[in-house]
């Protein structure tokens, strides 16, 4: 029994080394005073100095927050609303429809992206509408899949309840339904930014000339080398990532507790 413990520690220490020893080593990197991936010339700050003078940068990364804080709170709206209607749906109807939800996130994002450059393509010219538009698309799922769990747990029958006492449609969601699905809107909008944020499939198949993200931006310079300033980048977009997916975690974990704490 001690043997299969240790071998399952083993095992699962090698997994975590495999997956994040080569963020570490970035991460070691971006403050390293030399150009060199085997040569340590001593600590410096000075990548992410240049990183941030840098207009280039800037302006992608400038582009990227609009594009996701755009998309994720439109995505949040029209996802809740979606959801909310799959939950008033009959069994089959509803059966339908979550197919019809998995399975854009079950298709790869090449062919996502290039479905939907062929589409933009034949209506209008890609630029930053056409990536606004399909992170919108691709964020919508993960907004319902996190909404409709939490409507399931809701009670009709106090929000009908309600509606017998006098009360609006619209109040009474807001007042009976709202603060029960908040936590899953949150943790939704949490999902759609990082998705969109490091998304790069989708947004280099629907991104104009001109229009450049900083995944795009990434992929762009690495063909003409690696940076040191990508390092700086890329750690940053890493710790972004890790803060939001800390958020969501800490939301759904607390969430869980107080449906737990009203069960009993």
């Amino acid at each position: 029994m001690m043997m299969k413990k240790s071998l399952e520690r083993v095992y699962l220490a090698l997994i975590f080394l495999f997956l994040y020893l080569p963020i570490a080593v970035l991460i070691i990197l971006s403050f390293n005073n030399s150009k060199s991936r085997v040569f340590w010339g001593g600590f410096t700050l000075k990548w992410y100095r240049e990183l941030f003078d840098s207009s280039m940068i800037l302006d992608a990364f400038r582009t990227t927050i609009i594009v996701t804080l755009s998309a994720s709170v439109i995505a949040t709206l029209l996802g809740t609303m979606a959801a909310v209607g799959i939950h008033a749906m009959k069994k089959n109807n509803r059966m339908l429809m979550l197919g019809a939800t998995n399975i854009p996130l079950l298709n790869a994002d090449i062919v996502t992206g290039i479905s939907m450059m062929l589409i933009f393509v034949r209506f209008t010219s890609l630029g930053l509408h056409t990536v606004l538009l399909a992170h919108i698309t691709f964020d919508i799922p993960y907004v319902i899949l996190n909404v409709l769990p939490k409507l399931n747990q809701t009670s009709r029958s106090t929000y009908e309840a309600a509606l017998d006492l006098g009360a609006k449609p619209v109040y009474a969601f807001f007042k009976i339904i709202w603060p029960q699905i908040s936590p899953g809107v949150l943790s939704g909008f949490l999902m759609s930014v990082t998705m969109s944020l490091d998304d790069f499939s989708i947004t280099y198949f629907t991104k104009g000339a001109g229009v450049n993200t900083l995944s795009t931006m990434i992929y762009t310079e690495l063909r003409k080398g690696i940076l040191p300033q990508m390092y700086a980048l890329s750690t940053i977009l890493f710790l972004m990532a890790f803060f939001l997916l800390l958020v969501i975690n800490f939301r759904s974990s607390r969430a869980t507790k107080q449906t737990e704490q009203r069960t009993w």
